[in-house]
């Protein structure tokens, strides 16, 4: 079941790519990040209201597939589907070719919630989270 749904659209940077030419593979995952924080900022649940809660969302799990590679300039969709978020964060990730349309990749993590200060394990959301999600989807 999926949560909430988000997509952000970014453009390949030359910076990003390995001696073949291609994006580097480890740089998916800052794609990851930078679509989850967008998610989190459509939401109105950035994480700095994380922080101001006393939450942190640590990864501790995450499932990574290579499907194609991606290029220089290159238009990407990010797709990013929250299809949980008790007892964790469950989050899934596809990255289209904006062009064609392709799916060249995709994801899923598994983010456990934390209380900051104790560093003990939370199973439940927070309640700024949950009433966000209740706004978004009463639209």
């Amino acid at each position: 079941m999926t949560l909430y749904k988000s997509e952000l659209e970014i453009k390949i940077p030359f910076h990003g790519l390995d001696p073949m030419n291609i994006v580097w593979h480890g740089n998916y995952i800052k794609y990851m990040e930078q679509a989850r924080c967008d998610m989190f900022a459509k939401l109105k649940y950035t994480y700095h209201d994380m922080k101001n809660d006393n939450y942190a969302y640590p990864i501790a799990k995450m499932n990574t597939k290579f499907i194609k590679p991606a290029y220089f300039d290159e238009e990407l969709i990010i797709k990013t589907y929250l299809q949980e978020i008790e007892p964790a964060l469950n989050i899934k990730y596809e990255i289209f070719d904006k062009k064609t349309g392709e799916k060249i990749f995709e994801a899923n993590t598994m983010q456990i919630g934390i209380n900051m200060k104790t560093m003990e394990s939370l199973y439940k959301a927070p309640k700024k989270l949950i009433e966000s999600l209740e706004k978004i989807n009463e639209k």
